[in-house]
């Protein structure tokens, strides 16, 4: 598995008991709230985005392959990779693995446009994320 861009973060969670579904595994939002929650946390790291701030992230467009199902118990690993940067975007990507066993349950995309919260316009992509970006503008 090849993922594309610089690892920029890693997040180890539970999946909850909560997190299943009728089918017995976890529910395929679920994937999407890991590679969320994975992406605030790495964010909040920076200090960029918070609540009350004049700007910060929204995302545009998002994916995601799933490869393996999850079931509980299972702790999760969640690694996040910046990749092509713009001038008002980054590209990111996540891996979604089991801690435990290194088995690959899901790749992640999300495009995230830096964001003026008065203006409600897309602004300049701050610098502290610009610099771990793998390559662009």
């Amino acid at each position: 598995m090849s993922v594309p861009g610089n690892l920029v973060s890693t997040l180890s969670m539970p999946l909850r008991w909560g997190d299943m579904d009728a089918y017995g595994h976890a529910n395929n939002t679920v994937y999407f709230r890991f590679f969320e929650e994975a992406r605030i946390t790495w964010l909040a790291s920076l200090k960029l985005g918070k609540e009350g701030d004049p700007d910060g992230p929204v995302i545009i467009k998002t994916s995601a392959t799933f490869l393996k199902e999850m079931a509980h118990p299972a702790t999760v690993e969640v690694r996040t990779y910046a990749d092509k940067a713009g001038n008002t975007s980054l590209d990111t990507y996540h891996t979604l693995t089991d801690a435990e066993t290194g088995d690959v349950y899901a790749e992640g995309y999300a495009k995230i446009v830096w964001f003026d919260r008065t203006a409600r316009t897309s602004t300049r992509l701050p610098d502290a994320l610009r610099s771990l970006a793998a390559s662009g503008a």
